[in-house]
């Protein structure tokens, strides 16, 4: 791959999580402060990336890859997504902005998977030269945040606005990017993963998969409401802040091939479920005074949080699927996790919160409480039925 050709992809990448970094973190606050939103209202919102998320493979599968050059649909995709970013702070009440949230999900999501596909396609070694790639994205997610704090833009609408003309870049960048046609496509079966239905056969996968799904809630509760809760209490910059996570993310990363092979798959994920719970209780008593270690420590422990258990499990997946079903099974899991599961998170993380919220005031302490008990019940679940060996073999 060539050095110019590298450039290219990373700024790609650092544009296309900067994009979802900016709106992303901070909109439970912006709906709060400018829409009243209840905490169903703020869930609702954050399902619709979910939603998305189980749609987008027909999208990438049946029509992206089977008609279009990726970077081109890529390109008209973000420029009409920065039509409806903006468009987002043009509205009043929570209806509109639910629809208008659903329809840039709808133009984002798939554009994560065309991301990568244009990346591969320049690739002379992606298992090598991908991570170097990708990290990038990292940044740029990191970048949306230090930004919103160093801007002071946190609960006012022009964190839209940024993630709008960030996105108008990258549409036009888009058409820049070297040329990856169109691949063939596939049917609905293929880009669903139903070939990776096999996998239940096996016991200990399907006890897994059960668990990441539920894992999902407790996920969702970080993702809508996390922001609100450090504003709520009074932490300044909560957004830059945040971004503690990301780079705790990347840094456990590193990790995560040695010990997967050292301590086996069910230490690995029974941490990342411990680190759920002990977030939570983090959150759940922490405050900006005496207590500011703790909302620190639950921003920081992201890293295990999200490394731990969803980084492995796609390794866990890759190795149990073996190279026949792999792509299936990496977008089953997917599907699985990011699309039915954090849609049940996001709307039940909503409830939640209403049904600790009295007068406008939110009891922030027993809404923590709910996600560390659902991590406790799925970590007891996982513990006393998923048998693996250490040593992980491919399923029959």
């Amino acid at each position: 791959m060539k050095l110019t050709t590298g450039i290219s992809l990373s700024i790609m990448m650092l544009l296309e999580y900067f994009v979802w970094g900016a709106w992303y973190v901070t909109m439970g606050t912006y709906m709060s402060e400018h829409l009243g939103s209840t905490g169903i209202h703020i869930g609702a919102a954050y399902s619709a990336l979910a939603i998305a998320t189980m749609i987008s493979p027909f999208f990438v599968g049946m029509v992206a890859d089977r008609f279009f050059a990726a970077q081109k649909i890529m390109g008209v995709l973000h420029l009409l997504g920065a039509a409806l970013l903006f468009l987002a702070t043009q509205v009043a009440d929570n209806s509109s902005f639910y629809w208008i949230i659903m329809a840039y999900s709808l133009l984002y999501m798939p554009t994560i998977a065309l991301s990568n596909s244009i990346a591969f396609g320049q690739m002379t070694d992606p298992g090598k030269q991908f991570p170097w790639i990708r990290v990038f994205g990292t940044l740029g997610w990191i970048v949306a945040g230090l930004m919103i704090g160093f801007l002071g833009i946190e609960k006012t609408p022009s964190t839209f606005v940024m993630a709008a003309v960030v996105s108008a870049a990258l549409g036009v960048f888009s058409f820049m990017l070297p040329n990856t046609p169109p691949k063939g496509g596939e049917d609905a079966s293929a880009a669903l993963g139903t070939e990776a239905f096999v996998l239940f056969k096996d016991k200990p996968y399907l006890i897994f998969f059960i668990a990441a799904i539920l894992v999902c809630i407790p996920l969702s509760f970080y993702y809508g409401f996390a922001n609100p809760f450090l504003n709520d209490v009074g932490m300044e910059n909560a957004a830059s802040k945040m971004t503690l996570g990301q780079v705790s993310e990347a840094v456990f990363i590193l990790a995560i091939p040695f010990l997967f092979n050292n301590i086996g798959v069910k230490k690995m994920l029974l941490l990342g479920m411990a680190a759920w719970i002990l977030r939570y209780v983090c959150f759940a008593y922490g405050n900006v005074d005496t207590g500011m270690w703790m909302l620190y420590a639950g921003i920081i422990l992201h890293g295990i949080c999200y490394d731990f258990f969803f980084v492995t499990g796609y390794m866990y997946t890759e190795k149990k699927a073996g190279a026949k079903i792999k792509n299936a099974a990496q977008g089953l899991f997917t599907f699985a996790t990011y699309g039915v599961g954090m849609t049940i998170g996001t709307w039940f993380s909503g409830y939640a919160v209403d049904m600790y919220t009295t007068d406008g005031v939110k009891d922030w302490t027993s809404i923590w409480w709910v996600p560390a008990f659902i991590a406790i019940g799925v970590m007891i679940y996982f513990i006393l039925f998923f048998r693996e060996k250490k040593e992980v073999k491919v399923a029959a």
